[in-house]
């Protein structure tokens, strides 16, 4: 046989042979400052600038979860079906949805979303060392306040000096997110619960500290008043899937 013949029939079978070893993968920035896996999105058309439709995350949820409510709790059952489904859209990109949660605190829903459109646009790249850098006045000039804007530094320093490790954040229970994210200065209890929801996408929050979530749960309840016992009493019957009972608690809060 043709030494040619094969050596050629030896290579087809041995593919591997002589083939150059696979480059070294480098880590990109959106590794190093990671975003929750896209298995666990689902996502809605917006409109966009010009009209277009651009896809954006939301919470996911669905039958299971809307079904458990309902069973456990025919009076939110019977909003689920008035509302219908909710899309709230969420930032899995952890340090741009810290950023965000900053931004949010007390201040209302349609400022927030001026604010963060302004910071989007003036930070494009929303990444621990482009804040760490900026200056405070530029911050400011977003929208919010110098104390704000100090927060947001700080939290740029610390992801950057290893005092917040955001690629650990996800493998954390609730509690342990918590902790460490109240350990920083200018987040709380409140900041820490919305990054759970909003960035996490963690499925049994419901939260004391939001003022809308108890005054939709007056509202649901027909209740003069809502003490902390009775807050928990209805927070235990949505668990495990409280964060969808919280994104109906905040429509109907709102109104609907």
């Amino acid at each position: 046989m043709n030494s040619f013949i094969v050596l050629t029939a030896f290579f087809i079978m041995n593919p591997t042979i002589n083939r150059k070893p696979a480059p070294e993968k480098r880590e990109t920035p959106g590794e190093r400052w990671p975003r929750r896996p896209p298995s666990r999105l689902v996502v809605a058309g917006a409109p966009a600038d010009k009209g277009e439709l651009v896809q954006v995350p939301v919470f996911p949820y669905g039958d299971k979860e809307i079904a458990h409510l309902k069973e456990r709790d025919p009076i939110l059952g019977e909003a689920i079906d008035r509302i219908g489904r909710i899309e709230r859209e969420v930032i899995p990109e952890l340090f741009p949805g810290l950023i965000h949660t900053i931004l949010a605190q007390q201040i209302s829903s349609q400022a927030v979303k001026t604010v963060w459109q302004r910071f989007r646009e003036v930070f494009p790249e929303m990444t621990p060392p482009v804040l760490a850098a900026a200056d405070m006045e530029t911050i400011q000039r977003c929208g919010t306040s110098f104390r704000k804007a100090g927060y947001i530094k700080g939290v740029a320093e610390a992801v950057l000096a290893g005092k917040l490790d955001l690629r650990r954040l996800p493998l954390m229970p609730d509690e342990e997110v918590v902790k460490h994210l109240c350990a920083l200065k200018g987040l709380g209890l409140w900041s820490a619960e919305m990054f759970l929801i909003f960035s996490l996408l963690r499925p049994d929050v419901v939260s004391w500290g939001d003022l809308a979530i108890r005054k939709g749960m007056m509202a649901l309840y027909n209740l003069p008043e809502l003490d902390r016992d009775t807050f928990e009493k209805y927070r235990r019957l949505y668990s495990p899937y409280g964060t969808v009972a919280s994104l109906y608690l905040w429509e109907i809060a709102a109104g609907r």
